[in-house]
């Protein structure tokens, strides 16, 4: 049987009343960490509810002095008002105390007459509540048994199911803004990876970069699927007034969609080597065939793709010539898009290398930590809502990040990207003649 113990006695109540004013009393201990709280600064984790409350009341006494039981001083324009019930957020939980009331003598028409107090109103909205309860929920428990995790103590306010989806809501919302506006000018952002992922019927788009030190960045997220070109379009003029421009020419690893081929042309020119990924293509063409046909179609393709490219397209097209009478559908999807299946062979790169930039596992492996994390979400309500718990756990997944396969050849791929195409060549032979 659970067991709480929120019950404070009449006694302890009243020794912790003496100590709130032996802690007020002696006060030069605790202001400097008032003024820390009134900044800001400081965490209010370890503090018991008689130290909160002498930091209250000393908060208070900066703005209308020391308290004069019965007195009302004359040359002060802020008096003392009593004291009311309040809430104050610790890291994971929120602590019930007794603050302190101040009134203004003379208002302005229209001014509200109460006064805050400072570090009364820091510690009421510490966002470190929310950061909290969005990490707990990132472990996997949800927003029924969060109570359950964090240790009782006196005083506690209870954590309820619609608190915790609030608070973390704010979190969420928060972390998305910041992902947002994250600025990637002093980056020399070589590959982009962009692919989708589903909740329930609501899609997210997201792009992630990787550096010339083979370090992985979460780019940007846009609600929306990779087939529209509305989302994509905007995705990546954002990237590009976020300091990923297109100045110099970089390895884009797509899904294969036509819309998404046309957004990075449009943004960022047709100069840029687009690597189709090679994952999608086996599902599309496997999808098409018997199962019976579909672990020769895999090692046929496997095979092929480890060839030069010439050659590799010829033992694919043979194959396609082979499915063409019987499943021309498979046919059709093998031929499509075949040149961008093998830009990385034409790169001349490292097998290491070239392997981790022939699909988006990449950020297929970031989809796979982000559903670890939101299995416990069943009822997506809208597009916003998926877009905020994808912010939460690509943030979460980025913390475990590492070098991408290979990173130790990147100096060969940049030297291929630093070389202008052949079309650029020409462009800049006629502007010279």
């Amino acid at each position: 049987m659970e067991k709480r113990y929120q019950v404070v006695e009449r006694e302890a109540r009243v020794a912790s009343e003496e100590l709130t004013k032996f802690l007020a009393k002696e006060g030069q201990l605790l202001l400097p960490m008032v003024e820390l709280i009134e900044q800001a600064e400081c965490a209010v984790d370890v503090m018991g509810r008689a130290t909160v409350e002498a930091v209250l009341q000393l908060s208070a006494e900066r703005l209308a002095g020391p308290k004069q039981q019965g007195k009302l001083s004359e040359d002060r324009e802020i008096y003392w008002y009593g004291k009311q019930k309040g809430k104050v957020a610790l890291k994971e939980r929120k602590l019930r105390v007794d603050k302190p009331r101040l009134r203004k003598k003379n208002p302005e028409p229209g001014e509200p007459g109460e006064v805050p107090v400072p570090a009364y109103e820091v510690m009421r909205g510490d966002r470190r509540l929310a950061d909290r309860m969005l990490e707990i929920l990132m472990q996997g428990v949800s927003t029924r048994k969060y109570e359950k995790v964090i240790p009782a103590m006196a005083e506690q306010v209870g954590v309820s199911k619609s608190e915790v989806s609030r608070e973390t809501i704010e979190a969420g919302t928060r972390l998305l803004k910041e992902l947002a506006e994250r600025d990637f000018s002093d980056l020399e952002i070589l590959v982009v990876y962009l692919d989708g992922i589903q909740f329930g019927k609501h899609h997210v788009f997201a792009a992630i970069g990787v550096d010339d030190q083979g370090k992985k960045h979460v780019l940007a997220l846009r609600d929306g699927a990779s087939e529209n070109s509305e989302v994509v379009t905007p995705l990546l003029e954002d990237l590009v007034a976020r300091g990923v421009k297109p100045d110099r020419r970089r390895l884009f690893v797509v899904d294969g969609s036509k819309a998404l081929r046309k957004a990075i042309d449009q943004v960022y020119g047709s100069e840029n080597p687009v690597q189709r990924c090679r994952n999608h293509k086996l599902r599309n063409v496997v999808g098409h065939l018997p199962k019976e046909h579909q672990n020769q179609a895999r090692s046929t393709l496997r095979a092929a793709w480890k060839l030069d490219p010439d050659k590799g397209k010829q033992k694919i097209e043979q194959y396609a010539s082979w499915l063409e009478r019987d499943w021309p559908s498979a046919a059709e999807s093998l031929r499509e898009g075949m040149e961008e299946l093998f830009t990385v062979n034409r790169l001349d790169l490292p097998a290491s290398l070239r392997r981790c930039l022939a699909t988006t596992n990449l950020i297929d492996s970031s989809h796979s930590g982000l559903r670890q994390r939101t299995h416990r979400v069943t009822n997506w309500q809208s597009g916003e809502m998926a877009l905020r718990w994808a912010a939460v756990a690509f943030v979460e997944t980025e913390k475990n990040f590492r070098r991408i396969l290979g990173c130790n050849h990147l100096w060969m791929l940049k030297a291929h990207l630093d070389v202008p195409s052949s079309s650029e060549e020409v462009a800049n032979s006629k502007q010279v003649g």
